[in-house]
C-alpha cells in the first residue's frame, strides 16, 4: 500500500474530487437500462422471462418461488449456518425494535402535529453474484418488517436451472419476506416499479446489485422510492501507536476482498505502525483466497496516511465521510463526539467491521462515496412516512388568519387570501 506523509498530502487524496466528477458523468450503460425498463413496462412478465434467459441462462416456467421450494431449502442449509442466520436476525430485530421505540412517535396537539404510517409494500433486490448475500437480505428486510411494512417482496435471480440459492430462500423466510420471485437485475427493479402480471408494484425498492441495478434505481426514482445509490464499500481506520498491526491489516484486507473498487484506508499518528501494517498486509495477502481482487483494490484505492495527531486524523475522516470508520486508538470511545461524518463507527480493536456486517445488530446498509455527510444508514424511518396534521379552531384562526392573509397577498395569490378572509368574516 502507498504511504503518504503529512496532513495536507493526505487531505488532497481524500477530497473525493474524482468521484464527484464521475457522479456527474452520464454512463453509456444507461441506454441499455432504459431499454430494459421500457420492455418490462410494455411487456410485463414476457420481458422478465426473456431477460432471465438472456442474462442468467435460465428458462423459467414460473416467476414466483413456491412455499415448497422454501421448505425444501432448509434441508440444504447446514445447521451451523442456520443457527448463525437466526442469531443475526434476532440481534438485527432487537436493534431496530429499540430504534423504533426511540424514533417513531406520533404527536398531534395544539392544532398541529404528525401521523406515522408504514409503507404498504416494499421490494428488496438480492443479487446473484458468485455467492449469496444473506446478510444484506436480513439487514434490509428486518427493519422494514419492524417498521410495520405490510408486504415485503423479494426479487433475486436464479443461479442455475436449480433456481434461487437455498441460503437466500432460508434467509428470506427467517427475515419475514412475504413473496419471492426468481428474477434479478435491472428488469427486476423495473418490475417492482411498474408491476407485471405476476409481480406487484411496490412503494420503495431497496437492496444491493451491480451497476445495472444501481442505474435502474436511479432512473426509476420518482416512479418508486429507493433506499439509495450505493457505491463500492469502504473503510477508514484511525490508529495510534497502541494499535495491533495484524488487526489493522486484517480489517483492511476484509474490505479489499469485497471488490476491486473497494477502498481501504489507514490514517495513523505512527510511522512505525504504518510500516508494520504494510508488512502485515503483504504477508496476510499471500494466504487470501481472493488475493487478486484484494491486491487490485489496495493498489488502486488503498492508502496509509501518516499525520501528526489524532485531531488531524479525525479532521480527515470527517472530510472523507467514510462508510465505516474504525477507531483503533487508546480510549476510542472518548473521540466519538468529534466524529460528524461516518456511516458506522467501530470502536476499539476487539470490534471489527466484519461483526457489523453480520451479527452486531445495526443494518450494514450504509452511505458510501462520501454521502455520510448528508445521509444515514438504512433504518426503520426509511420504511415509514409522516403525514402532517393541521387542525385550526376559531381561536387559532383569529390568531393566525391575518398573518396568512398578509403573506398570501404579498405572493399575489388572491384566492388564498380570500379563503382566509371568508372564514374570518364568519
Amino acid at each position: 500500500m502507498r504511504i503518504i506523509e503529512g496532513f495536507e498530502s493526505a487531505k488532497l487524496v481524500l477530497s473525493r474530487r474524482d468521484s464527484a466528477q464521475r457522479a456527474l458523468e452520464v454512463d453509456d450503460r444507461e441506454q441499455a437500462v432504459r431499454q430494459i425498463i421500457d420492455e418490462v413496462r410494455l411487456k410485463g412478465d414476457a420481458a422478465l422471462f426473456e431477460y432471465t434467459v438472456q442474462f442468467d441462462g435460465v428458462e423459467l416456467s414460473s416467476l414466483e418461488v413456491s412455499k415448497k421450494q422454501i421448505t425444501d431449502a432448509y434441508r440444504k442449509v447446514n445447521s451451523e449456518l442456520l443457527t448463525a442466520l437466526k442469531l443475526a436476525a434476532k440481534r438485527i430485530r432487537a436493534f431496530h425494535m429499540k430504534q423504533k421505540d426511540s424514533l417513531l412517535h406520533e404527536n398531534v396537539e395544539e392544532g398541529m402535529g404528525w401521523l406515522i404510517r408504514p409503507l404498504n409494500r416494499v421490494g428488496v433486490h438480492a443479487p446473484g453474484f458468485t455467492a449469496p448475500l444473506p446478510s444484506s437480505l436480513l439487514m434490509t428486510v428486518i427493519p422494514a418488517k419492524v417498521a410495520g411494512v405490510k408486504e415485503v417482496i423479494l426479487v433475486t435471480p436464479p443461479r442455475s436451472q436449480g433456481g434461487v440459492s437455498p441460503v437466500t430462500l432460508v434467509a428470506a423466510d427467517i427475515a419475514g419476506v412475504d413473496r419471492i420471485f426468481s428474477v434479478g437485475g435491472a428488469q427486476a427493479v423495473a418490475a417492482l416499479a411498474f408491476g407485471t402480471e405476476s409481480i406487484p408494484s411496490v412503494d420503495k425498492v431497496c437492496g444491493p446489485g451491480n451497476i445495472y441495478v444501481l442505474l435502474a434505481k436511479k432512473l426509476l426514482y420518482g416512479v418508486v422510492g429507493i433506499d439509495g445509490l450505493y457505491g463500492p464499500s469502504e473503510v477508514l481506520i484511525i490508529a495510534d501507536e497502541t494499535a495491533n498491526p495484524a488487526y489493522c491489516a486484517a480489517d483492511l484486507l476484509a474490505q479489499a476482498e469485497h471488490d476491486p473498487l473497494a477502498l481501504a484506508i489507514l490514517i495513523t499518528t505512527s510511522r512505525s505502525l504504518a510500516d508494520r501494517v504494510n508488512q502485515e498486509v503483504n504477508e496476510q495477502l499471500k494466504n487470501l483466497e481472493h488475493q487478486e481482487i484484494a491486491s487490485k483494490s489496495l493498489e488502486d484505492g488503498g492508502m496509509i496516511g501518516v499525520v501528526a495527531s489524532i485531531a488531524e486524523a479525525i479532521e480527515l475522516a470527517n472530510l472523507y465521510a467514510p462508510e465505516h470508520l474504525c477507531l483503533m486508538v487508546d480510549e476510542a470511545a472518548s473521540y466519538t463526539d468529534r466524529i460528524s461524518n461516518a456511516g458506522c463507527i467501530v470502536l476499539g480493536e476487539k470490534s471489527t467491521v466484519v461483526l457489523g456486517d453480520y451479527v452486531a445488530g445495526p443494518s450494514h446498509v450504509l452511505p458510501t462515496g462520501g454521502t455520510a455527510r448528508f445521509s444515514s444508514p438504512l433504518n426503520v424511518s426509511d420504511f415509514i412516512k409522516l403525514t402532517n396534521v393541521v387542525n385550526v379552531d376559531e381561536a387559532s384562526l383569529k390568531k393566525l388568519g391575518r398573518a396568512a392573509q398578509a403573506i398570501a397577498s404579498a405572493e399575489g395569490l388572491e384566492a388564498h387570501a380570500k379563503a382566509i378572509e371568508k372564514r374570518l368574516k364568519e
